[in-house]
């Protein structure tokens, strides 16, 4: 499985682009989806799956074009975030001061735990709530380099961690799911942190 990283939109956003024998997978779209599609055409790839690691707008806005020219796409996000998905315009545009296009809403739900078949490997799902209700971590299982990735969405950054002052936030909860991140590194389930924003880290 080949990985790939582009920084889009206004809040600097890390997109992930996964891919293997010719289909794709985007670990959050952000807001050019445009750009992904003209990737994917590029390398002649077909797009199965996004996997958004939460709803905000700034992971979530280039769904739609996506969409549009995927229309069996399947778009996972944990659904404690379906409200989330829901206010992304109106939030968006509170902070960008522009207007966007319309957000899909998730039509795959995940759940902790969660085993996905992509890309002739499995993924698991960590709930990792805290910045946002419905947070999450995609583990990947071990490559042919050895690196086991953790995409770790907005939960933990290299050089710190997602807010926490949203209405719906929880501090206590970050707490906990940095407590299992933290377990699960020195346990050496993964080795390479790939986040929502900023440079991946070990």
């Amino acid at each position: 499985m080949q990985v790939e990283t582009f920084v889009l939109g206004d809040l600097q956003t890390n997109c992930y682009l996964l891919h293997h024998d010719q289909e794709a997978v985007i670990i959050d779209p952000a807001d050019d989806g445009d750009f992904l599609n003209e990737e994917l055409s590029r390398r002649n790839l077909k797009l199965v799956a996004v996997v958004l690691t939460h709803g905000h707008f700034d992971h979530c806005l280039g769904l739609l074009s996506l969409k549009l020219a995927w229309p069996d796409l399947k778009i996972y996000l944990h659904p404690a975030d379906n409200f989330l998905l829901e206010k992304a315009v109106d939030h968006a545009q509170f902070w960008l001061h522009r207007q966007v296009d319309p957000v899909p809403m998730a039509n795959c739900e995940l759940r902790d735990g969660q085993k996905l078949d992509l890309l002739g490997e499995t993924f698991t799902i960590i709930h990792t709530p805290g910045h946002t209700p419905g947070c999450i971590c995609l583990l990947s299982e071990k490559q042919a380099d050895d690196e086991i990735y953790l995409f770790s969405g907005d939960t933990s950054f290299k050089n710190g961690i997602g807010r926490t002052d949203f209405s719906y936030s929880d501090h206590f909860k970050m707490k906990t799911s940095l407590a299992k991140l933290k377990k699960m590194k020195q346990d050496d389930q993964y080795s390479l942190a790939l986040p929502g924003h900023g440079e991946s880290f070990y």
